[in-house]
């Protein structure tokens, strides 16, 4: 194969700020809706911060567990709650050793014609409240 037809790059979308603000604020009405406070985290394609909030008594740990669950989430393309059963699988357990892995309900690809655009993650309630 010749090097003048290799495709050497390939097109990423990204989450908008625009977006990624509406996100923010989409959750924080839900959450207020449930009763909780919640510090939100929205990344792009490749896990990098694109945009956060966390409400004013949202427990300060809140931002870096929103932000893992949002990285977590663009990394794979899944939901970070589906986590749990893969890490039970003893070939996929050791990856619970990763830092940055949150197992845990809250986190969300970004999803936009079919291709993960980024992360959403969401923490400050309880399991059932971030997810």
């Amino acid at each position: 194969m010749s090097t003048d037809t290799l495709r050497k790059s390939a097109p990423a979308s990204s989450v908008t700020q625009t977006a990624a603000g509406a996100l923010i604020a989409a959750v924080h009405t839900a959450a207020a809706r449930i009763n909780f406070t919640a510090a939100i985290a929205v990344t792009d394609q490749g896990g990098h911060l694109k945009a956060f909030d966390r409400a004013d008594n949202a427990p300060f740990l809140t931002a870096e567990v929103a932000l893992d669950k949002a990285w977590t989430a663009a990394s794979f393309h899944i939901p970070t709650h589906r986590w749990n059963d893969y890490l039970a699988n003893p070939r996929v357990a050791p990856l619970a050793g990763h830092s940055r892995l949150m197992a845990v309900g809250g986190g969300y690809p970004t999803i936009e014609n079919g291709r993960c655009i980024g992360g959403l993650g969401i923490a400050g309630g309880s399991y059932e409240q971030d997810q």
